[in-house]
């Protein structure tokens, strides 16, 4: 991970070597990220911890926010890794995309270091400017917004005018009409409204629209590649997949907004189109993924019948991370996103940790387990090896990770679960009701077993980190040897 950028075996790819940068930042934010998420947990179970020195509100806000800019740079990283094999040209355009790199950068050291020692004040104009423009999940003051605006139309600039360049295949097709909708949709949580109902109207544009179409398609455009470089699946069975989830996630992503829809006032046929569509969005990535193993392995068993040998899997822990996703991003945004967004259910558990839980698995089986694949990907092309196998540090990375992931997830279920029945079914919803249920032995010890379950991610994100830093070495020593 940390070869270095000038001795790499990228044959001279200016394009890959930037990947590799917006790597490293992404792994360190991702770190940031787990080290908040604990503190934050340990502050539900012990509310007068880091009292007015760093508050819960503060933490969840850097919790949320490095987990989005994290994935942001692991998924500019990963276009800039993929495009040059894609297009078959050098990215138009690295200096001035290896700049917006560094402006980014720092505009996001600037807004963490100001999140962190200005916690509290004033709402004011210039706050809105230069502090926290106040708005959940898209905290950012408006100068970085306008600077992460102008970064990713620099970024776009380079795609598209190598993918114009160059070879237009399908997988690069998809990528550059995705990254315009991931770029526009931005732009509608930039302006303000003092209606509560229309300003939740346009934020969930931003919040819901990134999320469930534009990064769905996006990871989808990931598989596809990954696939292809790493176990030789055709192109025309992953681009057929491809432009389906297009169809799919475009149409499940933009209807299944009316999931969030059901109580800000809008009409009640939201509730019905919502809840249908909403469950749509993650099946054709499990399909395009089922059906290139299943071809895959029957052209395996034809090989070896012939007694000749099939393609061979050549990244072993990209691949793993690949199958994680696959069926990560079924169960967190399939699954457990569909049980309780619809209208009947979600009356009862709309701000409970019910959402949470889908959150927390969602995320890291929808978009982290395909990124951290990208990064295994960036290794093996960085030293050059022809075959990248796991190791004991690989296995344990992966394996605690998730098992720390889910672990959150049922404990933040349970959690939710008693709030339904205790804070929503038995107390009415009330103030008093909220505190209520949070003080019973069953929200406590799922609380409890959250946090520990938080201590097995961040032990098991140390042994990938520990990884990343050694497999490329490791592997390239035993191939010469």
């Amino acid at each position: 991970m940390l070869s270095s950028i000038k001795t790499n075996e990228f044959a001279g790819s200016k394009s890959k070597e930037l990947a590799m940068m917006y790597f490293r930042v992404a792994i360190i934010l991702f770190g940031a990220q787990l080290l908040m998420g604990l503190i934050a947990a340990i502050q539900f179970l012990v509310p007068g911890f880091l009292f007015e020195l760093f508050d819960f509100s503060v933490a969840r806000m850097v919790h949320i926010n490095a987990l989005v800019v994290w994935m942001l740079y692991a998924m500019i990283g990963s276009v800039y890794f993929m495009l040059p094999d894609e297009t078959g040209v050098e990215t138009v355009g690295v200096g001035l995309g290896k700049l917006a790199f560094w402006v980014l950068t720092a505009a996001v050291t600037v807004v963490v270091l100001v999140y962190i020692f200005i916690q509290v004040g004033a709402g004011t104009e210039a706050s809105i400017w230069f502090i926290n423009e106040g708005r959940e999940y898209i905290e950012a003051p408006r100068w970085a917004d306008i600077g992460i605006v102008v970064v990713v139309l620099i970024f776009y600039w380079n795609v598209f005018a190598s993918y114009m360049k160059g070879r237009q295949t399908g997988i690069m097709t998809v990528m550059v009409a995705d990254l315009l909708a991931l770029a526009g949709l931005y732009l509608t949580g930039m302006f303000f409204t003092d209606n509560i109902s229309m300003d939740q109207f346009w934020w969930w544009w931003v919040i819901h629209l990134w999320v469930e179409a534009t990064w769905e398609v996006f990871v989808g455009t990931l598989a596809a590649y990954a696939l292809i470089k790493i176990i030789g699946a055709k192109r025309e069975i992953v681009e057929m997949w491809l432009w389906i989830e297009v169809l799919m996630l475009f149409g499940s992503g933009i209807l299944g907004l009316g999931h969030h829809y059901f109580w800000i006032g809008t009409p009640e046929y939201w509730w019905e189109i919502g809840a249908l569509f909403s469950a749509l969005e993650p099946v054709p990535l499990v399909a395009m993924f089922v059906h290139v193993l299943y071809d895959w392995g029957k052209e395996q068993g034809i090989a070896k019948a012939e007694g000749k040998q099939g393609a061979v899997m050549n990244n072993g822990p990209a691949m793993a991370w690949i199958v994680t996703n696959a069926f990560g991003n079924f169960l967190g945004a399939g699954i457990w996103g569909f049980f309780h967004t619809l209208p009947q259910v979600n009356i009862y558990t709309h701000g409970t940790q019910f959402t949470a839980a889908h959150g927390h698995l969602a995320f890291f089986g929808a978009y982290a387990t395909i990124l951290i694949g990208m990064m295994y990907m960036g290794i093996q092309g960085a030293y050059g090896v022809e075959r990248l196998k796991a190791t004991f540090k690989s296995k344990m990375g992966i394996f605690l990770i998730t098992f720390g992931v889910v672990g959150m997830t049922v404990a933040l279920t349970i959690a939710g679960y008693e709030q339904v029945l205790v804070e929503r079914a038995e107390l009415g919803g009330g103030w008093n009701a909220f505190f209520t249920a949070q003080e019973l032995p069953w929200y406590v010890q799922a609380q409890t077993w959250r946090a520990i379950m938080g201590v097995t991610t961040f032990v098991g994100f140390v042994y990938l980190v520990l990884d990343l830093l050694t497999i490329g070495k490791t592997a390239k020593a035993a191939q010469a040897a």
